[in-house]
């Protein structure tokens, strides 16, 4: 299974990627470069991040999106690499799973400063520099099924990603009429996806609770990523596109195995 070869569309297109050296930032980033993107990449851990913008041969900058210099750095870094971005993927995210008792107002400002503020800022800028240059770009802003199934211990993280997708398509709405798009994409469950490892019980009760029945491979994401990015969803905007195996389509219990029919006797 591979992404469908955008090739041709992709080839010098001028693409952002935060959060680049987490799982789905890598690989959106590889399926990108795997369709002839201009990539320049960011994230906080330097050293990932220098070793996977090597391998694809692209930019990067590594930079905290929590600290507002670093999110300054980023957006001058950008203005003066390109006069704009074709595609801006705000994929970055921080993802705390603390109960309510021992989460502080440091770790929610600290959430909330990545995961929106962060993104807010990047589109702002931008849109910004796309209509100076009058180019039709694309932002697509990466969520999570928390956003409208929220667990236990994570109830910053999916206040956040609702918050996301309400900037999303409000955001979408204003830029509409310049011809700039920008959806959301939620992911499924991937393992290795949370900075914290996670054992084979964890990941098999997730699967079970996924009715397509596996969990996200490497071309699930980016798949959609590439597919709002390009012509074919010209008259795509302001939405959300789940690829997480029916995941948040509502509560599922794994059927029973079937039994083999009575043949009568």
């Amino acid at each position: 299974m591979t992404v469908r070869d955008y090739r041709d569309e992709f080839t010098g297109t001028r693409v952002v990627v935060t959060g680049a050296a987490g799982i789905f930032g890598t690989w959106i980033a590889e399926a990108f470069a795997a369709a002839g993107a201009d990539l320049l990449l960011t994230d906080a851990r330097a050293e990932p991040l220098a070793a996977l913008a090597k391998r694809l041969g692209a930019r990067h900058l590594a930079a905290d999106l929590a600290d507002p210099d670093g999110l300054r750095t980023l957006g001058d870094a950008v203005a003066g690499t390109w006069e704009a971005p074709d595609v801006l993927v705000n994929n970055a995210g921080l993802y705390p799973r603390t109960p309510l008792a021992t989460t502080g107002p440091d770790t929610v400002r600290r959430v909330l400063d990545v995961n929106v503020v962060a993104l807010f800022e990047l589109s702002r800028r931008a849109v910004d520099a796309m209509l100076a240059a009058g180019v039709p770009g694309r932002i697509v802003n990466i969520s999570s099924g928390a956003a409208v199934r929220p667990g236990a211990s994570g109830s910053v993280y999916a206040a956040s990603k609702a918050a996301v997708e309400t900037l999303t398509r409000s955001m979408a709405l204003e830029v509409a009429r310049y011809g700039i798009r920008i959806n959301t994409v939620q992911p499924g469950f991937a393992p290795g996806s949370e900075v914290s490892a996670l054992t084979e019980e964890h990941i098999r009760g997730m699967r079970n609770r996924i009715p397509l029945g596996r969990t996200s491979g490497p071309y699930d994401a980016p798949a959609a990523v590439l597919w709002l990015a390009s012509d074919d969803t010209s008259f795509v905007t302001g939405t959300t596109v789940a690829v997480d195996g029916g995941r948040t389509a509502g509560d599922y219990t794994p059927p029973p195995l079937a039994l083999p029919e009575e043949d009568g006797r």
